[in-house]
């Protein structure tokens, strides 16, 4: 049969990772490619243990049975304890419980862009952002950045070139280069966006898996016109099968994406959302965050030194100082994208960085996660892919 699809879903292109999957099939691979939290800092043991309670509590039945859009009402309650880590101070009333952060992404593009629209992104940025942007017919266009992130110049000359209506950006250990703006550029983004009337979408998933250097608070904080919608969720810090996040807003944006919601999913899962409010409340999400940071801080420190050791000396890459990712990238002569297969054939994986830019450029850019993977496997990874492009480089140089 001949089938007509929209225009969204004919002119969009798969997600580069979950292609990327299929290709990882054989259980042999070493894969740096996806953000997976590592099945060890799952916690099976308080989701088991929270879950009977809710099961056993006097709202049983009530969890099994349709619910409020804006949320269940003890993880409306237990959110602001949450959103106090990040400096913001909201009531259960300001809040919208979301099917994890993405969804949040996807009503606030539902809510704000018609078709031709222009969302403008920090190059590069979190390709699951892009593809949702496009899939609501928005034209996406890059923003400029430098080793601290997002350029503040840059944004303000695509402003005014673009008249853009919605800027996306991920401030603290962004996905996928793990930088984190300074308190400063949070504060003349604010400004600057509600001088221009620009929607900003704060997507926040990395913020607690801080390692080293000081807090800092979200750009919600400094958000004196309303024009900042903060998105935040529970997958990287206690279970992305949870699929339960967090939307903060000024109320008129909120109704807007209340709304939405009510047409995509009717409500987030009663249970799911009874589950984190109990590690909310409880304390356990506090723990939890403890438990696991040093553990992705090893991983993180081993990728880097095997980098440093194995990888050419002209391939310049991130420090992060949390979050779940190292961005690097090669002289412009080497393809990411054409050299992918040939690793995956040594047992390794990345991510080719061309698919987190909002103009297809960054073919000599990569992505590598470092959560997912054992010691031993980044350490025998990462020689892999090394080697490999030492190799490359070689030959590029003769």
């Amino acid at each position: 049969m001949d089938f007509t699809f929209s225009r969204r879903i004919a002119g969009m292109g798969s997600n580069a990772i979950r292609d990327i999957f299929k290709l990882l099939a054989d259980p042999e691979v070493i894969s740096f490619a996806g953000g997976w939290p590592a099945l060890d800092c799952l916690p099976l043991d308080e989701v088991k243990k929270f879950q009977e309670e809710v099961m056993n509590g006097k709202d049983n039945r009530t969890v099994l049975q349709y619910g409020a859009t804006d949320g269940y009402k003890p993880m409306k309650d237990a959110a602001p304890i949450y959103l106090a880590r990040k400096g913001i101070k909201a009531s259960p009333d300001d809040l919208l419980i979301i099917s994890g952060g993405q969804q949040g992404i996807d009503l606030m593009f539902k809510a704000f862009i018609n078709p031709g629209d222009v969302v403008l992104f920090e190059n590069p940025t979190y390709l699951a952002a892009l593809q949702i942007a496009r899939s609501y017919e928005a034209v996406t266009i890059g923003v400029d950045a430098d080793e601290y992130g997002l350029s503040v110049a840059d944004l303000e000359y695509k402003i005014k070139k673009y008249a853009p209506k919605v800027l996306y950006l991920v401030p603290t250990f962004s996905n996928p280069t793990g930088k984190t703006l300074s308190i400063e550029r949070r504060k003349q983004i604010a400004e600057l966006t509600a001088k221009y009337n620009v929607v900003v979408i704060e997507d926040d998933p990395y913020s607690e898996l801080r390692f080293e250097g000081e807090e800092v608070p979200a750009m919600k904080t400094f958000d004196k016109a309303g024009n900042i919608c903060y998105v935040t969720s529970f997958s990287k810090t206690v279970a992305p099968g949870l699929r339960t996040g967090i939307a903060y807003c000024a109320p008129e944006m909120m109704k807007a994406l209340v709304v939405g919601k009510q047409t995509t999913d009717v409500h987030t899962g009663l249970v799911n959302q009874a589950v984190i409010a109990k590690f909310i409340s409880s304390g356990e999400l506090a723990s939890q965050i403890d438990r696991i940071r040093p553990k992705y801080k090893v991983k993180k420190d081993a990728m880097i030194e095997a980098v440093d050791k194995y990888f050419p000396e002209e391939f310049k890459h991130t420090y992060p100082e949390g979050g779940l990712f190292i961005w690097g990238e090669f002289p412009d002569y080497i393809d990411t994208v054409k050299c992918f297969s040939e690793v995956v054939a040594l047992k390794a994986a990345y991510v080719p960085g061309t698919s987190f830019y909002a103009d297809g450029t960054g073919k000599n850019t990569l992505r590598l996660n470092y959560s997912n993977a054992s010691l031993e496997q980044i350490e025998y990874g990462i020689k892999k892919i090394g080697e490999y492009f030492k190799e490359k480089v070689a030959k590029a140089k003769r």
